[in-house]
């Protein structure tokens, strides 16, 4: 258990969040989520001792062993694979170590033999025995080989490194486990395999994650800092999300009846107070008018952009035919003789590690690059908007205000116009004035997608688009894909949208594709039976 009592934390004057009162219990895993700056990785920084809260007390039974999820990919490159996973329990590790040193002694005396006695009774009693066995599992539970295991860090790709942290965090069954975005990298498999460890994990377990897919599959609760406070709630956060926007409709709905009702007695008194006949009316409708208060919302740092994409035109029954596209890059071949054929209604989600393969093809198809071989030829009604995975070209050494980049895209040039399509996309007062060239990723992310929204194109290309987003930026995403109505190819690492928003999947391979009618999940459960290996995102 974690005891976290009338906990404070501000930076610089600047309060994150206060008086926070929380209990996390064993058996339990705890979806820590809140918006871009509101404290959750600071939150986790606390809970594990490296920072002090600025008032409060964290504490936890002294015997209970927490594990923490590294972030530095090269703190154990001197290490091998064992011992850095070894290293998630550090007094195993150590005492591994003191009796490899002892018994290495060409002097062992008898103080030795007593102090090795000691250390092995101790070992014993931590399976440090089986300590080698067990890590090893970790590793290949994560997709990694066995052979990897007394490799040196150094020598490992970052995926690599990142499962092995993971395992090191997981290792020796610690009481508490914190971790933040433990899901960033992995691929489907190793994500599959997480989940199936943590569901039916007997610890604490408080997880930091962006990853809607992954919080629904393992959170018991999720725990919100908003309003500069940590509410916990229980069930994941599908759960949470759905209550959260019911309560704020019902109390937009009630404040809405209220501000009506005041404004009757407010026309009531105004036209009848100075009417002796009904002045004892309009008195006793004042002492009423002077109960009635509207709850305001609280001022919340989350919000949801609005993410809507219309068509300007429908298409017709040609949508796209791809043939035989060839394309090198860099000396190899990301896209060998690959064919497909869209038709009306297909979301087609692209997934695989040739990543590049996959921006390449988009590329060609929003005629960037053009094909080494191969054609592809679009319907006569078809207009295509592409969200690409660099940006950079449209904000880079540019010197307008988000107002004027977005005027350039937009048939309506007003700035009344302008600023209320803006606005409903969180850029709102004098933040339409800033140059886009120093816009944050997200920002950027924003403005790409409004842009993409004033061309009301009935055929969308979007290239890893909830690259830089918050959680709720990366939802408004998800329902605005899901509900388009015109076609749609992309890839993205969110699991969430790879399951609600595709009806078809395309893997490339060396060959080709591996072209799959159907859902992601479907997809997922045919290709470990007729492919297997794992499937990255």
């Amino acid at each position: 258990m974690i005891t976290v009592s009338d906990v404070s934390v501000s930076f610089g004057g600047q309060l994150l969040f206060k008086d926070a009162e929380l209990k996390f219990t064993a058996g339990n895993c705890y979806g820590v989520i809140g918006a871009n700056g509101a404290g959750k990785s600071t939150f986790l920084r606390v809970l594990c001792g490296e920072l002090e809260p600025t008032k409060g007390t964290v504490s936890h039974p002294a015997e209970m062993r927490m594990s923490v999820l590294k972030q530095d990919h090269y703190a154990f490159d001197e290490y091998t694979v064992m011992d850095t996973v070894i290293m998630g329990n550090k007094r195993l590790y150590d005492i591994m170590k003191e009796k490899d040193a002892l018994y290495m002694k060409e002097d062992f005396t008898d103080e030795d033999g007593e102090k090795a006695s000691v250390l092995e009774g101790e070992f014993a009693e931590m399976n440090g025995y089986e300590a080698e066995s067990d890590a090893s599992k970790l590793v290949q539970g994560l997709g990694l080989s066995e052979e990897i295991m007394y490799s040196q860090m150094s020598s490992l790709s970052g995926n690599e490194k990142v499962k092995v942290l993971l395992a090191q965090c997981l290792f020796g069954n610690p009481d508490i486990i914190l971790m933040d975005e433990p899901t960033n990298h992995l691929d489907v498999d190793a994500v599959s395999w997480l989940e199936d460890f943590l569901a039916d994990y007997f610890g604490t377990v408080i997880v930091v994650s962006h990853d809607r897919h992954f919080l629904n599959n393992v959170c018991t609760h999720i725990v919100d800092i908003d309003y500069g406070k940590i509410k916990m709630y229980v069930g994941n956060y599908e759960f949470w999300y759905e209550s959260s926007q019911l309560i704020r409709r019902m109390i937009k709905q009630q404040n809405q009846k209220t501000e009506e009702k005041i404004k009757e007695l407010q026309n009531f008194i105004a036209r009848f107070s100075a009417n002796k006949s009904k002045s004892k009316q309009a008195t006793s409708r004042r002492k009423l008018l002077d109960k009635l208060t509207v709850e305001e919302l609280p001022a919340s740092s989350r919000k949801y952009p609005y993410i809507a994409f219309d068509m300007e035109r429908e298409s017709g029954k040609d949508i796209l035919e791809v043939r035989g596209l060839s394309k090198t890059v860099d000396g190899v071949k990301v896209l060998n003789n690959l064919s497909f054929t869209v038709a009306k209604g297909d979301k087609i989600a692209f997934v695989g590690a040739n990543e590049i393969g996959i921006t390449t093809l988009f590329k060609i198809l929003t005629e960037e690059i053009p094909a080494d071989e191969g054609t592809f030829k679009w319907g006569s009604t078809i207009s295509v908007s592409y969200f690409p995975n660099d940006n950079s070209s449209f904000f880079n050494g540019c010197d307008l205000s988000i107002l004027d980049w977005m005027r350039q895209y937009s048939k309506d040039e007003t700035e009344s116009y302008l600023r209320g399509f803006l606005g409903r996309m969180l850029f709102s007062g004098d933040d339409v004035f800033k140059p886009v060239k120093v816009l944050s990723g997200g920002e950027k992310v924003r403005c790409m997608f409004s842009r993409m929204m004033l061309f009301k194109s009935n055929f969308l290309i979007l290239d890893r688009p909830t690259n830089h987003l918050d959680l709720e930026s990366i939802t408004a995403v998800n329902n605005g894909l899901s509900e388009f109505k015109g076609n749609l190819l992309f890839a993205t690492h969110d699991l969430e949208i790879l399951e609600t928003a595709p009806n078809r999947i395309i893997e490339l391979t060396e060959n080709g594709c591996r072209d799959f009618a159907g859902s992601y999940e479907d997809y997922v459960s045919w290709r470990r039976e007729n492919v297997g290996g794992a499937l990255a995102i």
